[in-house]
């Protein structure tokens, strides 16, 4: 059966300050850009408090870890077993592998591959990757992504980690990229599937086509300037994943107005029926 879990990106306002990664070009090395936010949850505090609202799991975003060293990553991933949730998938929200720039994509490979050794200690089943920033239309640039990809997969599978990519960023924009990318890789990178990702009206088929190869989905609703999701739309989106016979995590994102928690029990209630 499918289960309901949830992103960090949808509590960011809660979690205290992002940490971004931001690539230099005039140093040619990656720097960390913090943006601040409030602070009422901890990240440790998290997977307890996840667990008391339903969710069986949770994707936390690379940018929430105040600290990758192993004594907190091996507290973290404690805090997990504890309050008997899965930490699904670590979602690393940079990074270029398509990229022409042959110093730039060296670095950030290196990159993903420090960010699999934290998945590794923090006991995320997978870590998600992103195929690239190239045009869709590029398909060398989807050849160099699909290659660092199959090698960082078997970089990662030593560690216990899975490699998964998303329907994310412009060259995984189209369904028939996506599925290309994953035939490159001989489908042992697999994917997550974003609601809002791919352009409508397109989308709906486009769905049906990543869906068999999701371990995860990204339920994320449109939402009015009062935090309101599209109802109707929404469930257009969902019932992709009951014709798909899609079974895998059914991830809340919300990022609109408001209590945070609030908005996620709004699309909560819609989407665990479904389940």
């Amino acid at each position: 059966m499918s289960y309901l879990s949830v992103s960090t990106w949808s509590l960011h306002r809660l979690l205290g300050p992002l940490r971004w990664t931001v690539w230099d070009e005039e140093a040619g090395s990656h720097r960390t850009r913090e943006q601040e936010q409030p602070q009422v949850l901890t990240l440790l505090e998290l997977p307890a408090e996840a667990g008391a609202r339903g969710y069986k799991a949770v994707e936390i975003c690379h940018f929430h870890f105040p600290s990758t060293d192993s004594a907190y990553l091996q507290l973290l991933r404690n805090r997990f077993e504890t309050a008997g949730v899965s930490f699904d998938t670590l979602l690393l929200d940079y990074g270029d592998l398509s990229t022409r720039d042959e110093k730039r994509r060296e670095a950030d490979y290196r990159l993903v591959q420090e960010w699999i050794e934290v998945a590794a200690q923090a006991g995320a089943k997978q870590i998600r990757v992103i195929a690239g920033d190239a045009s869709p239309e590029d398909k060398e640039a989807l050849y160099r992504s699909a290659a660092s990809l199959s090698e960082l997969h078997e970089y990662a599978a030593k560690r216990g980690v899975s490699v998964i990519t998303e329907n994310f960023k412009p060259l995984m924009s189209r369904a028939d990229n996506c599925l290309e990318l994953l035939d490159r890789t001989n489908h042992q990178v697999r994917m997550i599937t974003d609601f809002g990702n791919f352009a409508a009206p397109a989308k709906y088929g486009e769905f049906a086509l990543t869906l068999p190869h999701s371990l995860s989905v990204h339920a994320k609703a449109h939402y009015d300037e009062a935090g309101m999701p599209d109802e109707p739309e929404f469930r257009r989106c969902l019932d992709t994943l009951h014709a798909a016979g899609y079974n895998g995590s059914v991830v809340l994102i919300y990022d609109g107005p408001g209590d945070m928690w609030e908005g996620l029990a709004r699309i909560q209630r819609i989407v665990e029926p479904y389940l």
